[in-house]
């Protein structure tokens, strides 16, 4: 059955985003997490925090506090099992800002493309196309990361990998959120960040912009998780991660380049460990038949440049005559650095969704052992 429901995501862990770049405030409303979950707004803000406008010198300089406000859902500091409704409410929201914008498609946005599909459009930020809306994104994810800890032990961390040209070198296994949030840049490698921050300052300056890789990983994911056939964990993984804005790419453990592997190369090992078993490589990302196998997911997504940039562009009125373009306005000149929350909060909200669906599954006990 068609679901029409586009705002909403998951099947047991159900997210529903709501809300415009300059309307009233964004938010999510979260249905289906277990009841008595230590949550409060603190556990939301520290995720907040780090997709915010304003945070440094490389993002767009819209001063957003997005304090959370948990309407419902919670009670004495505990989840209830009840929908959790978050808002956020917008404080420097600027219609007239994008006033010279009404009659005019900015190029690789998705000003035609809404015109197209519903006859209208919200000129003022891109409405619902903005990555404002991401904000809900982020609060709910980090519900699911509160959950996932608490009752699983599992950990997302994600980084910028790569800007532009400029490539990190960085230990998956081993790098450290403190690592990650040590610069503006999120990027774990001191002198790729150095690199980073000056090509980011230097495209604003030329009133340009610059796109990149931002690489998570999830640790202590248990084996098990996946749907398949339609619903394996890499093809939700792959679906929730390319929904967010200028995504434009998906990887999964070795991704592209493992086609240059041989089969015998490219296999990952089995080994005992302790009497648990594992993979002694891990080119699969974590993932094997759809199904988690209990070593960390690594995944990496693409971002385009940023569309809204400074330089002249052509471009045409609604009405189909030509013109030219040079965008004002407050704008990211990279949107990585901000990416990171919104890549892990999409992570997060996947596994969660697949860790209650699995919490269905095993309700039997195991079977016996073999004679």
């Amino acid at each position: 059955m068609l679901d029409a429901m586009t705002s909403t995501f998951g099947a047991l862990f159900r997210v529903t985003t709501f809300g415009e770049s300059h309307g009233g405030g964004v938010g999510a409303v979260i249905d289906g997490c277990p009841p008595r979950l230590a949550l409060g707004e603190a556990d939301l803000q520290a995720d907040l925090d780090r997709r915010r406008p304003g945070q440094s010198a490389l993002t767009t300089q819209r001063d957003e506090s997005d304090r959370a406000e948990i309407l419902s859902g919670v009670f004495g500091g505990y989840t209830t099992g009840t929908p959790i409704a978050v808002l956020v409410r917008n404080t420097d929201a600027d219609t007239g800002a994008y006033e010279h914008l009404r009659d005019v498609y900015r190029p690789s946005h998705a000003d035609f493309t809404y015109d197209a599909k519903y006859g209208f459009r919200n000129w003022a930020g891109g409405g619902r196309a903005s990555a404002r809306e991401t904000v809900g994104r982020v609060a709910a994810g980090a519900v699911a990361r509160k959950l996932l800890a608490d009752a699983a032990g599992v950990e997302v961390l994600g980084w910028v990998q790569a800007v532009h040209d400029i490539d990190a070198a960085v230990d998956e296994a081993a790098v450290s959120r403190a690592e990650v949030e040590a610069g503006p840049t999120r990027c774990p490698d001191p002198d790729a960040a150095v690199a980073m921050a000056a090509a980011i300052e230097q495209a604003r300056r030329d009133g340009d912009s610059l796109g990149g890789v931002v690489q998570a990983v999830a640790r202590a994911v248990p084996a098990g998780l996946g749907e398949p056939v339609f619903h394996k964990l890499e093809a939700d993984l792959a679906g929730a991660l390319l929904s967010l804005p200028a995504a434009k790419g998906f990887e999964i453990g070795s991704g592209f380049a493992g086609t240059r592997l041989t089969g015998l190369a490219h296999n990952d090992p089995f080994e005992a460990d302790g009497g648990r078993v594992r993979t002694a490589a891990n080119r699969s990302g974590g993932v094997q038949g759809g199904i988690s196998n209990g070593a960390d997911i690594a995944v990496r997504v693409a971002f385009k440049p940023t569309a809204t940039v400074a330089g002249q562009q052509r471009t045409v009125t609604r009405a189909g005559d030509p013109t030219t373009l040079a965008a004002r306005g407050r704008h990211d000149p990279c949107v990585l650095p901000r990416a990171v929350p919104m890549v892990e909060a999409m992570v997060l909200l996947v596994l969660a969704d697949h860790w209650l669906r699995q919490r269905a599954v095993d309700v039997l006990p195991p079977l016996p052992e073999r004679p």
